[in-house]
């Protein structure tokens, strides 16, 4: 029974006799010996130096002879062996004590056990330990473990610091606050701070939250975990102060609302700026429009007249550019897209620029397409962007030069380009050449340069229609402009029926049955529309406020009424609602006639009621054809 309990028990168990050879061992203890053939009865010392270093074999060996010879127990409790037998470091706690043996003498025995893997399992803890506590000891964001304090009704009322991090010190500015609960720092701190760690403790789920801390003056950007079992109230908190950042973050977004004011406010300045610049220049239209219906003889007056003639068109592009560059910019710009021929786009540019080239003296050739060409685009805007690349060569070559404009398909894309013999551009303004309020070098004697805006609109609204658009030069040398667009594939036009004639030369025989009231509070634009009206052979009354121009046309009903928006009393919008409301006023044509040129102004004037919205200053030739077709419909034409 002692030999079996011997043999199962988990120790190994090995004798040594007085002649120093293994005399027994229990099977654990034979497992130990290795590949080692035989071992009962061989010399001990040869045994262990097969399968020790020798520096070990010669150290238990010493000590296995000092208890054989002294009776001196030796016990350790663990012991690093290297074998030499193994790729591996094996570790053991044994004992020694001698023992008399059967025939007299002594011996020893050996009682060990394996323990390598409670140590290797020792040695991973305490090297997960030293990464921890160097990870710890050297992140740079602060780290605690706090243990909430709650009362009898498990509410939170304070924390306590378990575990912090020498980074802790330096985002918080607390010191020594091991052992310390918050509110022995600061007795007033923000319950919100309990709230939160509390629902991390009570439901185990990982927070990750930014937060102000009154009592800190400082912002932190928190992620907290529970740590250990739930109920023992414990959460680590990784935490970074953010307040410098956040500070700038609060700066920034301050900045950039004060840029988005500005830039609002920027916009309603232009568009009052333009409606006051447009407010003059109509009744200065409207005065050179009177002196060419006297059809002078006198040369002098009619150089004035066309010198006046083109500086107010002038004057009315830089205010249009002014206006279509913020609409852009802010994307108020809606594309009114129709199939459309490139052909009457650059039919109608040419036409447009007929009047500069021909006062510059400049030879324009157009290469014509052999082929119809279709895009899906706004027509008023392509045509907007060849007429500013053609002023742009206009007004950069000198007299005498030459224009080329040609239009050709390759592959999907129409390709324009516009090409001229002028100053050219230098090398470092090309990639600039499209950047808002970009401009050539000028010089005394080349002062028409523009605003530097004409480029930049023609890029924004060459991309509008998903095209690109590149420039080419070299200085002294001219320049090209390349303008690309997507064609319509395989399109197969319509032809239109044709409009219903408006012969506006027989509108003054039948002027006598259209009246008109003419309503501004500019006295002058008033008075000079009144008078080329009434040249026209119009009847035409004058008003210079809303409820005036409303009294009257509800008096003696007119058959157009020519609107200002900006009116003092009741604007235009409210003369036209209050209009509309009349069943006897249903048939007034209102014409809006106002410096707003925005879209929103144009849908307003549509909500009110007005049939058309003109922008001042108005061509005549465009009043001429609305109210030619009114006194046709009058006189039952």
């Amino acid at each position: 029974q002692f030999k079996i309990l011997i043999d199962e028990a988990p120790l190994g168990v090995y004798l040594v006799d007085a002649d120093f050879c293994l005399c027994q061992a229990n099977p654990v203890a034979l497992a130990r010996f290795g590949d080692i053939q035989d071992v009962i009865g061989k010399n001990f010392e040869k045994i262990f130096q097969q399968l020790w270093p020798k520096p070990l074999a010669d150290e238990i060996i010493r000590r296995f002879r000092h208890t054989l010879d002294t009776g001196e127990p030796y016990i350790v409790p663990e012991l690093i062996q290297e074998r030499l037998d193994r790729a591996v470091t094996e570790y053991y706690e044994w004992q020694i004590s001698r023992i008399p043996l059967a025939d007299g003498r002594n011996g020893v025995v050996c009682y060990f056990r394996d323990i390598s893997e409670r140590v290797r399992t020792q040695n991973r803890i305490r090297d997960s330990e030293e990464r921890y506590r160097n990870l710890f000891n050297s992140m740079d964001e602060g780290y605690c473990v706090i243990e909430i304090i709650v009362d009898k009704d498990k509410k939170p009322v304070d924390y306590r610091f378990l575990e912090v991090n020498p980074a802790f010190e330096n985002h918080t500015g607390m010191n020594n606050a091991v052992g310390k609960r918050i509110k022995e720092f600061f007795p007033d701190f923000e319950a919100s701070w309990l709230e939160y760690y509390n629902q991390v403790a009570l439901k185990g789920e990982s927070a990750r939250f930014v937060n102000y801390s009154e009592s800190l003056l400082r912002w932190f950007d928190v992620y907290a975990f529970r740590i250990g079992q739930p109920g023992n109230w414990k959460i680590a908190i990784i935490f970074t102060n953010i307040t410098e950042r956040t500070k700038a973050e609060q700066a920034l977004r301050a900045s950039a609302q004060t840029m988005i004011d500005l830039d609002r406010r920027k916009d309603e300045f232009l568009a009052m700026l333009c409606h006051e610049l447009r407010n003059p220049l109509a009744p200065i239209s409207n005065a050179v429009n009177l002196l060419r219906l006297q059809k002078s003889d006198d040369a002098v007056q009619q150089q004035a007249t066309n010198i006046i003639d083109r500086q107010i068109r002038q004057l009315t592009h830089l205010v249009d550019e002014l206006l279509e560059i913020s609409r852009i910019n802010t994307g108020r710009v809606q594309l009114r897209r129709e199939p459309v021929s490139v052909s009457d786009i650059i039919e109608r540019a040419v036409e447009t620029l007929h009047p500069l080239i021909h006062q510059r003296r400049h030879e324009l050739t157009v290469v014509p397409l052999s082929q119809p060409l279709w895009l899906n685009a706004d027509p008023s805007r392509l045509e907007q962007v060849l007429v500013n690349l053609l002023t742009n060569a206009a007004k950069y070559t000198d007299e005498g030069g030459h224009i080329w404009l040609s239009v050709e398909r390759v592959g999907d894309q129409a390709v324009l380009r516009v090409r001229d013999t002028g100053i050219g551009i230098a090398r470092e303004l090309l990639p600039h050449i499209f950047d808002l309020f970009t401009q050539g070098q000028r010089s005394l004697d080349r002062a028409q340069g523009g605003l530097g805006i004409g480029l930049s609109l023609v890029q924004k609204l060459v991309e509008l229609h998903g095209g690109t658009v590149e420039a080419r030069s070299v200085l002294d040398q001219g320049s090209e402009f390349i303008v690309r667009l997507p064609v319509m594939v395989d399109f197969a036009p319509v032809l239109p029926l044709p409009p219903a004639k408006i012969d506006i030369e027989t509108a003054p025989q039948l002027a006598h049955a259209c009246r008109i009231l003419v309503v501004d509070d500019n006295v002058d634009l008033a008075r000079s529309l009144a008078m080329l009206l009434e040249m026209s052979g119009y009847d035409v009354e004058t008003f210079h406020d809303g409820p005036s121009a409303l009294e009257a046309a509800l008096v003696d009903p007119p058959d157009v009424v020519v609107l200002d928006i900006g009116l003092p009393g009741f604007d235009g919008f409210e003369v036209a609602r209050r209009i509309r409301q009349h069943s006897t006023l249903k048939d007034i044509v209102l014409i809006a006639m106002t410096g707003y040129a925005r879209d929103t102004e144009r849908q307003r004037s549509q909500e009110a009621g007005f049939d058309h919205h003109l922008v001042k200053p108005v061509d005549f030739d465009e009043v001429q054809k609305i109210l030619a077709a009114v006194s046709q419909k009058a006189a039952g034409v």
